[in-house]
């Protein structure tokens, strides 16, 4: 029996054509240059997006993207910052008060919220914005990163700041994402992730991904599961396994094409931890595409689906994100 009122299914399904949408969302927003820094403001699914284009853009970026999660920014605010607050509801207090001291600043700022004060906020004080899709009641800002990639994106080319990459080279990688199956692979490993608590390791060039693949299995099938990097695992958080007999499944999300040296330690390490009470529940999962690029949203669409059938699994709505509403209520 499927339990999934909201249909998050055809959300996952979807997911690839959300970048399109996203560069069309963008595509009226003026950029005032020189920009020496850009800085993203947001909590929760509103900023990872953000973590995952610089990784993306690697050695592409001329200045990578600053971001902020948390009530003020940490960083120098001038008539040469570009301030992009982002709230997908538009009522993250974390961003308002962010959104507050960049304008204070003199700083360049684009408001994106799906609606709420922060939109409000950006209407009144004649502050330009961008209003992000919300696909139902139901949506939520954790399945918005191909949205909030393609405007971060466009933003930084008009900027200035990626001048080697090309709005066309993120479609292609759309196509090419919508024609390949992440589905079966990854409804296999969801249903391998039953009854354990999941370890996602990567290597520091995809750290975001180990940590977004994380935050699914937190929010979508509402386990407690944990990430890290490699080489560090190696120094401190492996002899954790010394005597554990708790029942983990270690992912290794491993790019072929990474350093070699990094890809070595994912080896000796999926096969230590096999031997440390953790039986043969350690994965290595080898990345699918060409590129970076394809590679990082091929494996974020295999643990989205993970998450997804390791929710249907245990019978749960993988939408809902009941304790979060609860502590909202609470702080209000």
């Amino acid at each position: 029996m499927t339990l999934d009122p909201s249909n998050m299914h055809r959300m996952i399904a979807d997911f690839p054509l959300q970048f399109a949408k996203g560069f069309d969302l963008a595509l009226k927003t003026e950029v005032r240059t020189p920009v020496e820094r850009v800085i993203l403001t947001g909590m929760g699914g509103s900023a990872l997006a953000g973590d995952l284009v610089n990784a993306a853009f690697a050695e592409d970026i001329t200045t990578p993207l600053l971001i902020s999660r948390n009530y003020t920014i940490p960083f120098p605010l001038d008539d040469k910052t570009l301030v992009i607050a982002n709230s997908f509801s538009g009522n993250t207090e974390e961003t308002l008060s962010a959104y507050d001291q960049a304008l204070e600043s003199g700083a360049q700022v684009i408001a994106m919220a799906s609606g709420g004060r922060l939109l409000e906020r950006a209407m009144k004080d004649g502050v330009q914005y961008i209003k992000t899709i919300k696909e139902s009641s139901d949506f939520q800002p954790r399945m918005s990163s191909g949205y909030i990639f393609a405007i971060l994106t466009a933003l930084l080319i008009k900027a200035g700041h990626l001048p080697w990459v090309s709005e066309k080279q993120v479609r292609e990688m759309a196509d090419w994402l919508a024609s390949v199956n992440t589905e079966l692979p990854g409804k296999q490993l969801g249903e391998s992730l039953f009854g354990t608590i999941p370890l996602v390791y990567a290597s520091d060039a995809y750290w975001p991904v180990a940590r977004i693949a994380k935050i699914k299995l937190n929010e979508n099938s509402k386990i407690p599961a944990f990430w890290n990097t490699f080489p560090e695992i190696n120094h401190n958080e492996m002899v954790g396994f010394t005597n554990t007999r708790d029942n983990y499944r270690v992912v290794i999300l491993r790019d072929p094409d990474d350093d070699p040296r990094a890809n070595k330690r994912m080896e000796i390490t999926a096969e230590v931890l096999r031997g440390q009470g953790i039986g043969l529940k350690a994965t290595i999962w080898d990345m699918m595409g060409r590129s970076r690029l394809e590679k990082i949203f091929s494996t974020l669409g295999v643990m989205d689906w993970s998450s997804y059938y390791l929710a249907q699994r245990m019978g749960i709505d993988p939408t809902p994100v009941k304790l979060v509403e609860d502590f909202k209520a609470l702080l209000k």
